[in-house]
């Protein structure tokens, strides 16, 4: 690779965030040479951002802190069309009474990330309905559709997978890589926007927005895409058993947080270190080299910074501190996640499955029961060995709480509602 000279590209470059780029070289000098505008668009189709996301924001986020203008557009637009990459059915169409609230939600969460304001290097959040719901089809088709190859688009990974696998392609959705290109387009005009990013999925929609802007502005655009982020083991990234592991603390908490960064896989640590944290390139080399028990170290460090990042540093030390309790002392951390139970069902007393399964240790009744039947559940640290076993008021202690635990990572208390 070509020596970089910008601060932005060396840093992704150096911490593994770079796959493809349209032309690195001439982004690279126009980045040494002065502000660079960037964006990434997000589609409101929940009313979070999950872990999935993180290496997109954290993207925006270098962008900033090295000197560079980030635009998080969201997709008010593109949201009512839905993407179709990486799908293999289409989305739920969405009314706009669910984007504008699912658009307040992902707000929250870039406010972490991201410095907003009027200046050079501020980030600005745009709405792309603002300029999608007011077009003119007819006209926008004669202007835009002209320049848009159907045999291209078909060759595009997202159109040919769900083609190899028969699975239908609304023509609603064909439409959604000519509406991106044309955001690339708009954002131009507006906000003198050169670069798109996104991750090796959106690859070819970004093309289409860097040939779009040539052609019609004879515009010099750029496109940056990440490698596709999974775990050591293959699963896709901010996937768990437990479901999507979501940056809102309403839907996972701090704590709960900080241990999917803890539970990291063993050959995950480097990598995540570089991608999801900010510690300097040494600090980080020194922590992959660890082996063994003191990897534990390494993990620690990396759940404790990702989650200071997101949450701040008094949420990452109190799950950081709630973690040593429940793990390393054998306690029953404060901060576990805690489910209520009337007082005449803990008088009365009930069957263990049942309680694992309403405290969310498991995602059904007969899971539940099998965990039992496995030895992997425990009440107050002692194994339950029968899934019937009655947990009730006996089984509070001096505090008031009952400690379920599945296996050695995942926790809950039980009290009085």
């Amino acid at each position: 690779m070509t020596e970089l000279r910008s601060d932005f590209l060396n840093v992704l470059e150096q911490r593994g965030y770079i796959h493809q780029c349209t032309d690195l070289e001439a982004l690279d000098a126009l980045a040494a040479a002065g502000t660079v505008t960037g964006y990434i668009g997000f589609d409101c189709t929940a009313p979070s951002l999950h872990v999935g996301s993180l290496v997109q924001i954290m993207m925006l986020r270098w962008l900033q802190k090295t000197g560079h203008k980030p635009i998080v557009l969201m997709g008010g637009g593109t949201t009512k069309v839905g993407d179709p990459s990486g799908r293999d059915e289409s989305r739920k169409l969405l009314d706009d009474e669910a984007i504008a609230a699912n658009m307040t939600g992902i707000r929250q969460v870039f406010d972490a990330f991201l410095s907003f304001g009027e200046g050079a290097n501020d980030a600005v959040m745009v709405n792309n309905d603002d300029w999608l719901s007011g077009i003119d089809y007819v006209g926008f088709l004669r202007d835009y559709g002209r320049h848009f190859s159907i045999n291209r688009m078909l060759g595009f990974e997202s159109v040919k997978l769900r083609l190899e696998r028969e699975q239908p392609l609304t023509f609603l959705e064909f439409n959604y890589m000519i509406l991106q290109a044309y955001d690339f387009l708009e954002l131009a005009r507006r906000s003198a926007c050169v670069l798109q990013m996104g991750g090796s999925d959106q690859w070819g929609n970004i093309i289409n927005g860097v040939e779009l802007g040539r052609r019609i502005d004879e515009r010099a655009l750029f496109g940056l895409t990440t490698p596709l982020i999974t775990t050591a083991s293959g699963a896709k990234m901010g996937k768990t058993a437990q479901g999507a592991v979501w940056l809102d603390a309403a839907q996972v908490s701090p704590y709960d947080y900080f241990q999917f960064w803890r539970n990291a896989d063993d050959g995950d640590v480097g990598r995540f270190l570089k991608l999801f944290t900010e510690l300097p390139l040494d600090e980080i080399a020194r922590l992959e080299s660890l082996e063994g028990v003191e990897l534990n170290d390494a993990k620690k460090v990396l759940a404790l910074a990702a989650t200071a990042l997101l949450h701040g540093r008094d949420a990452a030390e109190a799950a950081r501190q709630t973690a040593e309790e429940t793990f390393e002392a054998g306690g029953a951390g404060a901060d576990l996640p805690v489910i209520k139970i009337s007082a005449g069902d803990l008088d009365t007393g009930l069957p263990a499955f049942e309680l694992f399964y309403r405290a969310g240790l498991a995602a059904t009744k007969g899971e539940a029961r099998r965990l039992c039947r496995g030895g992997g559940a425990r009440v107050n640290d002692v194994a339950v060995d029968d899934e019937m076993r009655n947990v009730g008021s006996a089984d509070l202690d001096s505090d008031g709480k009952i400690k379920l635990s599945a296996g050695k990572k995942r926790h809950a208390l039980v009290r009085h509602a």
